[in-house]
């Protein structure tokens, strides 16, 4: 265990540091839109691309590992609405706190901690798996947020949002880092060296920045919740986060292997830590964008990421 606490502490430092910054005000939270923007344009679209660029083809197009995951999450959708939805939390609020139940921080905080963690081998799974989120996951969890709008021209809504899904799916830069990086792989392209060597110092800036950001996020989160909110609205879908979502994945996953799923065991074991990581953080940016309870979900993903010290560190203990 201390030897797993020796790879991750240093990760979460840099999100306790991130958010002290931000609390003390060392870090001005007009400057957090901008360690965003470089993290989301710059540094992790170059560090995607270098992962994906470098890893087997094969690895990149896992189907098993696609529909496995892909299910998962399904049924954490599906039972995070369940347990939620009631008078005040209706379906904007329900469907995306079931995204933030669903949705791990993969990108900002998988990538670079599972890389340290097991090896580049560990990577191909791990952008499969980003792909389920950010393309399937996120976009039934806003098209769903829009049934409150059943009274009106619910379908209408419901298409309207799922076409403003498409279009972040489009414009965001990760899944176009993701896909150019596959195809490199495909024809083992590489950049000429001057350029390969610029893309790279980029790449290797993505995981502490990304990671102070997160922090940073989270402190400006919880500074502008100033509402209350029972325990019951948020600490059970982050409990659900932390210890459902991996255990769900573990447990399809053996069946699926003893059903004859092509699933590799090493495969699993990634799958299994990706949904042990802590709630995405770039889902409070879409609870806010979609005027869903942002203080609800800042609460369930700073609950997560706390908690997730330990609670990860466990699992890696247990699965390696």
């Amino acid at each position: 265990m201390l030897n797993v606490l020796i790879v991750t502490f240093p990760f979460f430092a840099l999100v306790l540091a991130g958010y002290i910054a931000a609390r003390r005000k060392l870090l001005p939270l007009e400057a957090i839109p901008g360690l965003n923007g470089f993290v989301l344009f710059f540094a992790l679209p170059c560090m995607l691309f270098r992962f994906g660029s470098t890893t087997p083809i094969a690895q990149l197009l896992d189907a098993a590992v696609f529909g496995v995951y892909l299910f998962c999450a399904l049924l954490m959708v599906t039972f995070a609405l369940v347990i939620t939805l009631n008078e005040r939390i209706r379906w904007n609020d329900g469907a995306l706190g079931a995204l933030v139940a669903a949705f791990p921080n993969t990108g900002f905080m998988g990538v670079p901690l599972l890389a340290a963690l097991l090896g580049p081998q560990a990577v191909g799974t791990v952008i499969v798996v980003m792909v389920v989120d950010m393309v399937v996951t996120s976009s039934l969890c806003i098209a769903l947020s829009r049934l409150d709008d059943a009274q009106g021209d619910g379908v209408h809504a419901m298409l309207d949002a799922g076409r403003k899904a498409l279009r972040g799916v489009l414009s965001n830069p990760m899944s176009w880092s993701v896909l150019l990086g596959a195809a490199a792989s495909a024809v083992d392209f590489r950049f000429p060296a001057p350029v390969e060597k610029t893309v790279w110092l980029l790449a290797d800036a993505a995981s502490p920045v990304a990671l102070f950001t997160i922090g940073a996020v989270l402190a400006r989160s919880q500074m502008q919740a100033n509402h209350p909110m029972p325990l019951s609205d948020y600490v059970p879908v982050a409990l659900m986060k932390l210890f459902l979502h991996p255990l769900l994945v573990l447990g399809v996953g053996m069946g699926a292997m003893q059903l004859g799923v092509p699933l590799e065991p090493a495969a699993l074991t990634v799958m299994v830590l990706i949904a042990a990581l802590p709630s995405a953080s770039n889902v409070s940016l879409l609870a806010e964008r979609f005027g869903a309870d942002n203080g609800r979900i800042a609460r369930i993903i700073l609950v997560s990421t706390s908690v997730s010290f330990l609670t990860f560190s466990a699992a890696v203990n247990l699965l390696t």
